[in-house]
């Protein structure tokens, strides 16, 4: 294994640990397949149809199976090179039409530019250590264990990953049901690691020191498209359920799974948070709102956003209890005081087509990714000055969450790199 570090402009550093994995690295690299199929909840207007014929039918029963189709067609487009790939990733063709589907979607769905990225001054300093993941296709979600292993979803590849950072050792487990598509990860006290099988809609348990899966069904046809979940204080699990509208919770201990249904039709609830009382917040990708949910009845309370094109993606809480969001496209960061329903906006600086991702809260520090920049950034804001500062994610991808270590440092899974990163946070100290 070697390891080497560089540094780059405005005291940003990488550390790029190259092992045997190198080879899935460069194929997976040179594909941005996170930026293909980017969440479902797309502002007005961004979606493209795709033109009449045999292959938009082809298209049509292969990659709405496990996917609303508008994924493919409000995508920023591809290189017939880098559809097929991704095609490759997902669902099983024979060779030929493959290469007329990728040819096809090239066609009809031509490259869009990316932003130029914008990089505000500033004195913080962050190194980045990376490591390239086995299997092509992956990662899609982060996770930092209680151990300080560092999980990830590999939901086209249909797997789950640990990583222990400290000597780069990996293992891959795959899914007791094939292409079961894993997204959000949580770990409970026991070590077991929970994952959202998003494309055969069950919430799945995997004993690490086993290897054993369990699977949670969610006993509702209607209940498809499980996406992000989380553990409350009380160590019941939270999901929402993208494409069911739906939220829910499952009791670990007894494995009863209770489900509602987002009071907004196709609001598609997103990412979720969970406050220091134990009530969970979700955002609603596909409307103009954020969303709590009572953990004893299940009551939802919806929160409209000032303007009628916000589409938030991710959320985090501050010690404070304040919600921030990140506005997939409008390109803004935002805080909502659920005590008084007063929304606070700014600008992303990478403006209005920089598409803000996945966020958090790192001692009431806000940090989120921008995903339709070139570079990708990690964009860091002050709540106390209001200032803005960034750095550019060396290898790119789509980072969809970003997760918090207890040395208060971050983890992202830096989707169409297929790479994991640690970044380590000048001055860092132990995360709330």
């Amino acid at each position: 294994m070697k390891t080497s570090r560089v540094r780059l402009a405005q005291g940003f550093f990488l550390e790029d640990t190259l092992s045997k994995h190198w080879v899935w690295g460069c194929a997976a690299a040179a594909v941005v397949l996170a930026a293909a199929f980017p969440a479902a909840g797309q502002g007005p207007g961004q979606a493209a149809s795709l033109p009449e014929g045999p292959l938009k039918e082809l298209v049509e029963t292969q990659c709405s199976t496990c996917h609303a189709l508008s994924r493919a067609t409000g995508s920023l487009g591809h290189t017939p090179e880098q559809w097929l790939s991704l095609i490759r990733t997902m669902v099983v063709l024979p060779a030929d039409q493959s290469v007329m589907v990728a040819e096809y979607l090239a066609r009809s769905l031509p490259r869009k530019p990316a932003s130029n990225a914008v990089v505000p001054p500033g004195t913080f300093e962050v190194a980045v250590k990376e490591w390239i993941v086995p299997s092509p296709g992956s990662p899609y979600v982060p996770l930092v264990a209680p151990d300080g292993a560092i999980w990830w979803s590999g939901q086209y590849a249909s797997v789950l990953g640990r990583l222990d950072p400290r000597t780069g050792e990996m293992k891959e487990f795959k899914t007791r049901t094939p292409g079961s598509g894993p997204d959000g990860l949580a770990a409970d006290t026991d070590g077991n690691i929970w994952f959202a099988a998003n494309y055969r809609a069950y919430i799945g348990k995997l004993d690490p020191k086993t290897g054993q899966f369990t699977e949670y069904p969610t006993n509702d046809p209607a209940a498809r498209d499980p996406h992000t979940l989380l553990f409350d204080q009380k160590g019941i699990l939270w999901f929402t359920l993208q494409g069911a509208n739906m939220v829910g919770r499952l009791n670990p201990k007894t494995g009863d799974v209770k489900i509602v249904a987002s009071p907004t039709p196709e609001s598609n609830p997103y990412g979720m948070a969970i406050n220091s009382k134990g009530i969970p917040f979700f955002v609603e990708s596909a409307a103009n709102k954020v969303a709590s949910i009572d953990p004893n009845t299940m009551a939802i309370r919806e929160y409209p956003l000032p303007a009628k094109e916000a589409r938030p993606r991710r959320v985090a809480i501050t010690s404070d209890d304040l919600i921030w969001y990140s506005d997939y496209a409008r390109g803004y960061l935002g805080r909502l005081d659920p005590r008084t329903g007063t929304v606070t906006e700014w600008p992303s600086p990478g403006g209005p087509q920089s598409r803000p991702y996945g966020i958090a809260a790192l001692n009431d520090v806000i940090w989120y990714s921008e995903s339709n920049v070139t570079p990708s950034m990690l964009v860091r804001f002050d709540p106390k000055t209001e200032k803005f500062q960034a750095r550019p994610i060396p290898s790119g991808g789509v980072v969809r969450t970003i997760m918090i270590t207890k040395d208060g440092n971050l983890v992202m899974a830096c989707g169409g790199a297929n790479r994991i990163a640690l970044v380590e946070v000048s001055g860092a100290v132990k995360s709330r």
